[in-house]
């Protein structure tokens, strides 16, 4: 039995590994922690499926009944619910933690790419398990995504009734997304991190700097070990955490009773708040697309000097990572302020058209001062590529963050700030 289970593992991990690669800090365990929560949802979802009926007029009450009348049917639904949570706030620290470490570069190039569409695909999956309770929250949250995607122009409306299953949230959504929810995103899921453990192990494991020591040692004990131990812990988490908090639900979905404030789910109120303050044009299509760009595009720059395995590639570019993070962070709330109580373009520059006024004018009133912020580090402090593209990462990931934050928690009725 013990050496089944060695193989077992060995068929994920070397034989021997360096030494350096067993420190905590080095990736957090994080890509292990992505895995265990996709065992735990496969787990629990399929146990949910047992109870879940799929259509308008029982899905809610499938869910009340496993909740009220299933032995731990709660706890098993609050385990999911958590474990859904976490899969999307891991996934994009075990982006940025890969990113900020140097580990997507020349071999792992490839992976950075697989790695990106599994993120898109945990969203997806979020997104598309949000919908299934059927209760308020659910319904106007995917309402007001499918909503957004229909100001992509041309070809919006089609976008959105396609996502939909019809022209409005109801029955076809309701059974288009536990499709793709239960059966096609988990086969996808299992076959592209399959392909993400592959290129791992191909690419020599995790990213280390250049040292003259490379101690070698056995993967068992000393890996495995470490790694049942983090998963025990996020278990007993889990566990612990499910047996207090229950997963949210509200009254059953009413499309004639809106909520003040509708809002999207909490990954996506990033982008809900980027449309109260910018054309659809903008924030719909040009923004989502040119960031996707850039991040997709962000192994190939022409780098100077790339340091793989260590952290911000150099001391100055660990200094322009922090002071990124803080200036976008400020520079984000304060505009968001200013554009909500004192800069009315929209009815200052209407002659101009909404393209320009809500569009083009806070698009520059953004992206100009930050432009001569890199310059300043490029000027005075000598970046080179590399740190600069980490700080104009650094720069998005801060601004979106600020932006779902005031979404989240700042906002009020009619989507009003409540400062």
């Amino acid at each position: 039995m013990h050496s089944s289970i060695e193989k077992f593992f060995l068929h994920l991990h070397p034989v021997k590994i360096d030494r350096r690669a067993l420190k905590f800090s080095r990736t957090f365990g994080l890509g292990g922690i992505l895995a265990l929560l996709f065992v735990i949802l496969g787990l629990t979802g399929l146990l949910l499926r047992f109870s879940y009926i799929p259509t308008v007029q029982d899905a809610y009450g499938s869910v009340v009944a496993l909740q009220n009348n299933t032995l731990y049917g709660q706890f098993i639904r609050n385990m999911h619910h958590i474990s859904a949570k976490l899969m999307v706030i891991v996934a994009f620290l075990h982006m940025i933690r890969t990113y900020y470490s140097q580990a997507i570069y020349k071999k792992r190039a490839e992976n950075w790419i697989y790695g990106l569409i599994l993120m898109f695909m945990v969203i997806v999956s979020s997104f598309t398990g949000y919908l299934l309770p059927w209760d308020q929250l659910a319904y106007w949250a995917v309402t007001v995504i499918t909503q957004i995607i229909e100001y992509v122009p041309f070809v919006g409306h089609p976008l959105a009734n396609m996502v939909r299953g019809s022209t409005v949230v109801d029955g076809n959504t309701l059974l288009n997304f536990y499709t793709l929810h239960t059966g096609i995103l988990p086969l996808l899921f299992i076959f592209l991190m399959s392909m993400h453990f592959w290129l791992v192990r191909k690419a020599g494991g995790v990213a280390l700097p250049q040292s003259d020591s490379k101690e070698k040692v056995n993967v068992m004990p000393h890996l495995i070990w470490l790694e049942i131990m983090v998963a025990s812990i996020v278990i007993a988490a889990i566990f612990l955490f499910s047996a207090f908090y229950h997963a949210p639900l509200l009254a059953e979905a009413n499309p004639l009773n809106s909520p003040n404030p509708s809002k999207a789910p909490w990954y996506f109120l990033g982008a809900q708040e980027l449309l109260l303050h910018l054309h659809p044009v903008f924030s719909a299509v040009i923004l989502p697309l040119s960031v996707a760009v850039f991040f997709f595009y962000l192994p190939y720059f022409k780098y100077d000097h790339l340091n793989t395995g260590v952290w911000f590639n150099s001391p100055l570019g660990k200094r322009m990572t922090i002071h990124s993070a803080i200036v976008a962070f400020v520079f984000t709330f304060v505009l968001i302020y200013l554009l909500e109580h004192f800069l009315h373009f929209d009815i200052w520059l209407a002659p101009l058209g909404s393209w320009v006024a809500t569009g083009l004018i806070p698009f520059l009133i953004y992206t100009l001062p930050m432009a001569a912020y890199l310059m300043y580090w490029k000027k005075y402090h000598a970046a080179k590529t590399e740190e600069l593209v980490m700080a104009i990462t650094t720069l998005l990931l801060s601004s979106y963050l600020v932006m779902m934050l005031i979404s989240l928690l700042l906002r009020g009725k009619g989507m009003f700030l409540i400062i």
